[in-house]
């Protein structure tokens, strides 16, 4: 699939099949979120991918909206050193691999990490050392059920030239 159709198509799944997800996928996922854009080329990124059935029923356990993270059969953690501009760094990671993820046909689900209760009960649990920060935990897998996608605004709702008005 295209980037552009992947982008269109790429949508919130809470709902995943018990189907493993093959390890060179996850490798080319993950690979994408390290190419993203990155202020200073800082790289500030780590990715922690968690496979472990027991480990991904702890982390869901812990969060507020990530209790599928029980059920899907990945979940990457993205963490990023505690530098200036973590959040946009690790959040254009998170795009750059839900995007690449719909290209593959494997279906994904952003959790918030950032300034979340659960922030040290994550780190604690997949050891992360101390001068990291928890971005975003992201859901892996085949859709089970087809999830009934969010409508989006009109391009020409959103659109501005020149000025917001």
């Amino acid at each position: 699939m295209d980037t552009l159709n992947a982008m269109a198509e790429r949508h919130s799944t809470r709902s995943y099949q018990d189907r493993e997800v093959p390890r060179d996928l996850l490798e080319k996922i993950v690979s994408t979120g390290r190419l993203a854009a990155t202020a200073r080329n800082q790289q500030p990124w780590e990715f922690i991918v968690v496979t472990d059935l027991a480990l991904r029923r702890a982390i869901a356990e812990v969060t507020e909206y990530g209790k599928h993270i029980a059920e899907a059969p990945v979940c990457v953690a993205v963490f990023c050193r505690d530098t200036k501009y973590y959040l946009e760094d690790g959040s254009a990671a998170t795009q750059n691999m839900l995007v690449a993820a719909a290209s593959l046909g494997v279906q994904s689900c952003w959790v918030a990490g950032d300034k979340k209760s659960y922030v040290e009960d994550v780190s604690r649990l997949l050891r992360v050392p101390a001068g990291f920060r928890l971005v975003t935990l992201v859901s892996l897998g085949y859709e089970k059920t087809a999830s009934p996608r969010a409508p989006k605004r009109a391009l020409a709702q959103v659109l501005h030239w020149q000025t917001f008005s």
